[in-house]
């Protein structure tokens, strides 16, 4: 080999080596990059954790005797256990010592412990409930730590799927307990759990105990209240439910300023449009909702919305099912005029409505004791609330809201939301007269009851013990 060729072969030598190294140090470099991005996020996500664990609080609140529990449903709350004490959780939400946490937490309950995650404890007073929302404000009683931390809330309607959510909670009665998921879906509804429903769902593990614990951002915030879960055995599943943080707040500051929470009412029963519906009612829009029946001395009625009537808008929002529609009514403040804008008979109108306070009779009752009646039920009147939570167009009967296990209507296969309608062949109107049927028919040993379940009515004999 001659000098040149040498010389040629060396360079194409070093040449080679060279673009060799140029080309794998990009490489080496993206991945000592990924090193330390995923470094800072586990970082972060240290720091954030550490930041939001100490304004989430144990709660052990102490049942009254005899409370009445629900029966399974799906989704379902989580599950209080069988004894009269009921562990929960709860977030910090002002320095004065205020705690939200869920209500079926802290319903009938004669007291109410919160531990702090330092291990002090402080025994807490109920301010007020939601069960519409299934929120709950509680308060320390007595002096309040000056160094009680409080949670920061975030804007949940910026959530987006596939963000990462942390829950912060206490199940099983473990103490402070974190897990990690992602959101799964946004404004999830029609579980029946509550009677407002826009809740977030999540993949994070929640299990029992983490009732009114935190479900928190990347960046340390609050973006809800975890509530249900879905689960077939009462334990983890990958699908938890949380109430958004704008939902909330703004229950909770009325509860802390009022004691309550009042909300507007239009006085309407309504249904979602089918194309079938749309089709005999000639309407061609793609949104609304059908008003099947209007509450008497209403505001819709007082504004001469009729039956049939399909409601398009009010206060230029549009109405795009009855849940968002529910959802605006009873932001509005009440009192003040609403426009709301009906497709009839062809033509589009609108009237001016003014809208009225909810009326405590619509509102979702607390459960009492005395409620339940001599064969294990508590019923109630078909109000539009429990009408719109339990899907029905009923407007005489009665709607049975709980049953007591091993009673003669559990072992009869009664359910949450069968409608009675008669009572021994005789027509059930209202409470008033289920009451007064089931003292007449005391002394019988069976009661034969036509109950309507799913549209469909059927017998049912219920042998009392």
């Amino acid at each position: 080999m001659n000098k040149k060729l040498k010389i040629f072969v060396v360079l194409i030598i070093m040449l080679s080596t060279i673009a060799y190294a140029n080309a794998k140090s990009p490489q080496k470099k993206t991945q000592e990059q990924y090193n330390t991005d995923l470094t800072k996020f586990n970082d972060q996500l240290v720091k954030v954790t550490n930041s939001a664990i100490p304004t989430v609080v144990s709660i052990s609140a102490e049942k009254k005797a005899g409370s009445p529990r629900e029966t399974k449903r799906m989704p379902m709350p989580f599950p209080v256990p069988k004894e009269a004490k009921a562990v929960g959780s709860g977030v910090i939400v002002d320095k004065r010592g205020f705690i939200v946490t869920n209500n079926h937490v802290v319903k009938n309950t004669k007291s109410i412990t919160i531990t702090l995650f330092d291990k002090r404890a402080f025994p807490c007073e109920l301010v007020g409930s939601d069960p519409a929302t299934d929120i709950a404000v509680i308060k320390i009683t007595g002096s309040v730590p000056a160094d009680l931390p409080v949670a920061v809330m975030a804007d949940s309607d910026t959530l987006k799927v596939g963000e990462i959510a942390i829950a912060i909670g206490n199940p099983f009665g473990f103490g402070h307990t974190v897990t990690m998921g992602i959101i799964s879906a946004t404004g999830r509804e029609g579980f029946g759990l509550a009677d407002y429903e826009y809740f977030i769902q999540t993949d994070a593990a929640i299990n029992p105990g983490n009732s009114g614990g935190a479900l928190i951002n990347i960046n340390g915030k609050l973006i809800g209240i975890n509530t249900a879960i879905f689960s077939r055995n009462g334990g983890y599943m990958g699908i938890g439910f949380a109430i958004p943080s704008n939902m909330v707040k703004q229950v909770v500051d009325e509860l802390i300023t009022k004691g309550k929470v009042t909300r507007g009412w239009l006085g309407v029963y309504i249904q979602n449009i089918t194309p079938e519906i749309a089709k005999n009612f000639k309407f061609e829009g793609k949104k609304g909702v059908l008003v099947a029946d209007i509450m008497k001395d209403s505001p819709a009625k007082n504004a001469k919305i009729e039956i049939g009537d399909i409601i398009i808008s009010v206060n230029g929002v549009e109405v795009s099912d009855i849940n968002q529609l529910r959802r605006y009514v009873a932001s509005l403040k009440p009192g003040s005029s609403a426009k709301v804008k009906i497709f009839r008979a062809g033509q589009e109108l609108e009237r001016d409505v003014v809208i009225a306070e909810l009326p405590p009779q619509a509102q979702a009752p607390e459960e009492k004791i005395e409620e339940v009646d001599t064969i294990g039920m508590r019923v109630g009147d078909i109000t539009e609330e429990n009408a719109y939570k339990f899907r029905i167009t009923d407007t005489t009967g009665v709607i049975v809201l709980e049953i007591q296990e091993q009673s003669p209507a559990y072992e009869a296969g009664m359910m949450v939301g069968d409608i009675i309608k008669e009572i021994e062949n005789i027509p059930v109107e209202n409470v008033d007269k289920y009451n007064e049927l089931l003292k007449q028919y005391e002394k019988k040993e069976t009661l034969l009851l036509l109950v309507k379940r799913g549209g469909i009515h059927k017998f049912v004999v219920i042998k009392k013990q």
